[in-house]
């Protein structure tokens, strides 16, 4: 079980990054840096990436350089052991210019980085068997639709855990977006307008990543909290909204059923946490699609009560209501869900249809629309008396 999320910080941003990189004790939770972004060079270059070292290190993060030979010289030092122990680094990224022998000798005095998607099995395996800490890492796409598919993924990830390296890769963020293009900074193209705690829990449970780091400069409280429930408990948050009348089955803590076919979630408690019984009277029986969560009315007898999250398209059904939607930038959370595992429905908070985008000169948000409203009318369905028509 993956214990935090890494953080990815910007010596330009880093401003914008103090106060969140400081709310939380780090505890030794991993923090990725570049230091060979040319757009960021100037007179006082040195200085100000010591000054964001010697900040991070007493803050109690793990700092992840990203560097090159380039790097030594600009800093003045003998070589790169020297240059980690100025900036307080834990390990190094190696990018490019590095030979295996050099990589090897590293390894032996810090864990060092390499990138995971070039990397060959083989040298993977002559890494591994040098001994010390070697990690290989993906990257992050930071414009769209050149962030990787999952079966390479997938299989890449496989292939280099299977010769002894762990593997590392990144998710976007949702507060504060990194630019030039400010869309998302994915190692995994599915992933770009997916809310942070949505990826993570894909990376973590679908692709078996060892260490997972926002890409983007922050992540915002709410799905670091999601996240971090994920770490200590195992329990996936799943923010749904709920019709009225049904809000009872928020902060619950309910069982995917073992048996649970594909095409849906049964949850394992709903008839003892229900309390309807019964009593659940047909109401709002429109199409189920995916992602909606529904729960059987009295038509169905005694399954009157039970409820299922929805993983594929079904039709109506008069004996099944449709009693809330899990928002599409959660999609991921559905197929993470796995058999025998536990999870539990969040409320949906408003504030959440929006994906901050802030910029030095300016703000602009892109809208992701609580699609319910939308959804319900598309099917005939009723609305919620708080929403407006």
């Amino acid at each position: 079980m993956l214990k935090t999320l890494g953080r990815s910080v910007y010596l330009t941003q880093f401003e914008e990054q103090r106060a969140s990189l400081s709310a939380f004790a780090a505890g030794g939770a991993p923090v990725f840096i570049s230091l060979h972004i040319s757009e960021e060079f100037d007179a006082a270059y040195c200085a100000r990436v010591q000054e964001m070292c010697d900040f991070l290190s007493a803050q109690g993060w793990r700092i992840l350089a990203d560097v090159s030979e380039k790097t030594i010289r600009q800093f003045g030092c003998a070589d790169l052991t020297a240059l980690a122990k100025r900036l307080h680094l834990w390990g190094l990224r190696l990018d490019y210019g590095f030979s295996l022998e050099e990589m090897c000798a590293l390894a032996q005095q810090l864990p060092v980085a390499v990138n995971a998607s070039t990397t060959t099995p083989e040298v993977a395996r002559q890494l591994a068997a040098g001994g010390g800490t070697v990690i290989a890492m993906h990257n992050f796409y930071p414009r769209p639709e050149t962030g990787l598919d999952p079966e390479f993924l997938r299989e890449s990830t496989a292939a280099l855990q299977a010769e002894g390296l762990q593997v590392y890769g990144f998710i976007p963020g949702d507060a504060l977006l990194r630019g030039p293009l400010y869309a998302g900074l994915p190692t995994l193209e599915a992933h770009r307008t997916a809310a942070p705690s949505a990826a993570f829990a894909d990376l973590a449970l679908n692709y078996g990543l060892d260490g997972i780091f926002a890409g983007d400069p922050e992540v915002s409280t709410r799905e670091q909290e999601y996240i971090r429930h994920f770490c200590t408990t195992g329990e996936l948050c799943l923010p749904v909204a709920l019709r009225p009348g049904y809000e009872t089955l928020y902060d619950r803590t309910f069982t995917c059923r073992p048996d649970s076919p594909k095409a849906l979630v049964r949850y394992q408690e709903s008839r003892l946490y229900s309390c309807f019984g019964s009593t659940v009277q047909p109401d709002n029986c429109v199409e189920r699609r995916r992602r909606c969560v529904t729960m059987d009315n009295i038509g169905y007898g005694r399954y009157s009560g039970e409820i299922q999250l929805m993983r594929a398209d079904l039709p109506a059904d008069e004996k099944v209501n449709v009693i809330g939607e899990v928002p599409a930038e959660y999609d991921l959370l559905l197929d993470c869900i796995k058999r025998g595992k536990t999870f539990r429905m969040v409320k949906k908070h408003h504030k959440n249809k929006h994906r901050s985008v802030r910029r030095r000169s300016g703000a602009c948000f892109c809208l992701f629309i609580d699609s319910f409203s939308d959804t319900q009318r598309r099917r005939g369905g009723t609305l919620p008396r708080d929403m407006p028509p």
